[in-house]
């Protein structure tokens, strides 16, 4: 197709685009192209597997009369399980004490290593040296110090206090399991945070001080509503990952005693492997999503009111 320019004399030839092409230009083909191996390994990864378990757990194996559809029987079995409704209170109980202990200590490190003190970088350093260690090595090095004679009741002894049975006992074993996530997971944490605070303008501050404003004050009125974004992302992503705890269940105390830490992510393992009720299994695998998607968007709710 040609274009005769009036007056000039000249022709402007314009290139053909065949119509089947036409959607390969612009910005979005070309995104959508580099993101779809993410997408195929989201669908491959989670969103299949999320739709077998959904569809496994309306079934009921046997070896007598095989496969069988029971709707949601297995959902009702499992709420009328005592063992089952153990480990949701604990799994509950354990992600409300876990979650704000985990981000509150991960924002006062956050805080306390951006200031220029001597020593805070190695300090930080010594914060974030668990997180190269992985999640079954710091399980193995943590029985260790909970041991009748370990590390953990010789750190006691020095100020007096009495041996304590901590993965033996069914009101310490959840709490001495929280102390480890926390280690792990704290310095983790702390990082992102750390790059929210470094964000923020140092000129806030120089103006909050000529202000006579104290530390505390600032902290509360100028680093906090600043670093909200990534302190809501450390809290979302927090909540997940706890939900998702297995190892040091499964090396310190496999769900014990007396199911004081049987979190549902073990218990899961426990009727999958050990009980070899699948079914069940997939229907605990939808409960434990259903609880995580309901305190996500729970906490999405109040970060948004708050904000």
């Amino acid at each position: 197709m040609t274009i005769h320019a009036r007056g000039a004399g000249a022709a402007v030839r314009r290139p053909r685009t065949r119509g089947g092409l036409r959607f390969l230009t612009g910005p979005a083909p070309v995104a959508l192209i580099f993101l779809l191996p993410a997408l195929i390994a989201l669908l491959v990864l989670r969103l299949a597997p999320a739709g077998v378990a959904l569809y496994d757990s309306l079934f009921r194996t046997s070896l007598l009369s095989g496969t069988t559809f029971v709707g949601f029987g297995n959902y009702a079995d499992l709420f009328a399980n005592p063992d089952f409704q153990n480990s949701l209170a604990v799994t509950l109980l354990f992600t409300v004490l876990v979650n704000p202990l985990q981000v509150a200590a991960a924002f006062f490190l956050a805080v306390l290593f951006t200031r220029r003190a001597a020593g805070s970088r190695f300090w930080r350093s010594m914060v974030i040296v668990p997180i190269a260690v992985p999640p079954a090595v710091s399980a193995v090095i943590w029985s260790v110090i909970y041991r009748p004679d370990g590390l953990g009741n010789a750190f006691l002894a020095v100020f007096g206090i009495p041996p304590q049975p901590f993965l033996t006992s069914p009101d310490q074993a959840l709490m001495s399991i929280i102390v480890l996530l926390s280690w792990i997971g704290v310095g983790y944490w702390m990082m992102f945070l750390i790059a929210g605070i470094n964000d923020i303008p140092g000129e806030y501050y120089e103006a909050a001080s000529l202000d006579g404003a104290s530390a505390w004050r600032q902290l509360w009125q100028i680093t906090f509503p600043l670093v909200r974004r990534p302190l809501a992302f450390v809290l979302v992503a927090d909540t997940v990952s706890n939900f998702l705890i297995f190892a040091p269940i499964q090396i310190l105390s496999k769900g014990g005693p007396n199911g004081s830490t049987n979190l549902l992510m073990y218990d899961i393992y426990t009727r999958a492997y050990t009980f070899a009720d699948i079914n069940k299994a997939q229907a605990e695998v939808v409960i434990l999503v259903l609880v995580t998607v309901a305190i996500v968007a729970i906490q999405f709710r109040m970060l948004r009111t708050e904000s």
